[in-house]
């Protein structure tokens, strides 16, 4: 394998790119705006334009597609009630068209499983709400394809993702037992390098830090990080789903460089 193709080259697809250039491979990656593309081949990053939502001539005709692997990371955005993720993967499995690649990996999230008091594992994805319903449809549209991953991230942390301030200030939060279920973009490159790097993979697999603290112990120590007003939790519990991300370890002998959400807060 020498040549990868990353449709999306943003918060995690661009890291991810720089490592593979490290690594001796060739790079392939789209952006949405011709404006972003500027700085790709600084960092030795072969850069296309392509916009779903509106395909030209020219992105038909490109090679970004022409790779021996492909890794697809596109935001679907439906909690901000974007509705056009079906269509626009619909458009981008046709440009990728017969092509035989040694490797698809299609990055999908673990809010395919239910909020409920249990350990989820790859098995236990459900068509429970509109959401999950339309992911586990992206999901299937490249899960048929030969040689093809699934990879489910957890919540993201990382640069330019640190969740002190997502309930800092905040009183009255109900839900302090529900766990914590995080993963480092440290994990999301390294994991999703390997199973480039492996023939042999299973069809799904979750990327979720083994150590799970409670919402309650997890956000107020996040908010101090930043020098933020530590939220209030009242008594009110809810169901509490843990992620289990342990598969890739058991079948690839996948090690997480960032395993307790905690200590993840100093490697933001």
């Amino acid at each position: 394998m020498n040549t990868i193709t990353l449709i999306g080259c943003g918060w995690f697809g661009l890291p991810l790119a720089k490592h593979l250039i490290n690594q001796g491979f060739q790079v392939k990656a789209s952006k949405r705006h011709v404006d972003d593309l500027v700085s790709l081949p600084q960092m030795g990053i072969e850069g296309y334009q392509l916009d779903l939502a509106n395909v030209t001539l020219d992105a038909k005709a490109s090679s970004l597609f022409d790779a021996d692997a492909i890794v697809i990371n596109i935001p679907p955005g439906l909690r901000r009630g974007e509705s056009d993720y079906i269509a626009y993967l619909t458009e981008l499995k046709s440009l990728m068209g017969t092509r035989q690649y040694q490797k698809v990996i299609f990055i999908s999230t673990t809010g395919v499983y239910p909020s409920l008091d249990q350990t989820a594992n790859e098995d236990d994805a459900s068509a429970f709400n509109g959401m999950s319903e339309t992911l586990l449809q992206a999901e299937s549209m490249f899960a048929s394809m030969a040689n093809s991953c699934i990879v489910r991230f957890s919540g993201l942390i990382g640069p330019k993702r640190h969740p002190g301030r997502f309930f800092a200030g905040k009183s009255d939060v109900s839900g302090a037992n529900v766990a914590v279920n995080l993963v480092h973009l440290e994990d999301c490159i390294a994991a999703v390098s390997l199973i480039l790097s492996t023939q042999d993979t299973l069809p799904i697999y979750n990327l979720a830090a083994p150590i799970h603290p409670t919402r309650g112990e997890f956000y107020v120590a996040a908010a101090k990080h930043l020098g933020l007003t530590a939220p209030e939790f009242n008594q009110q519990s809810q169901p509490s789903k843990v992620i289990d991300g342990q598969l890739i370890c058991r079948d690839l002998g996948y090690v997480y460089r960032q395993p307790n959400p905690l200590k993840m807060l100093d490697a933001c």
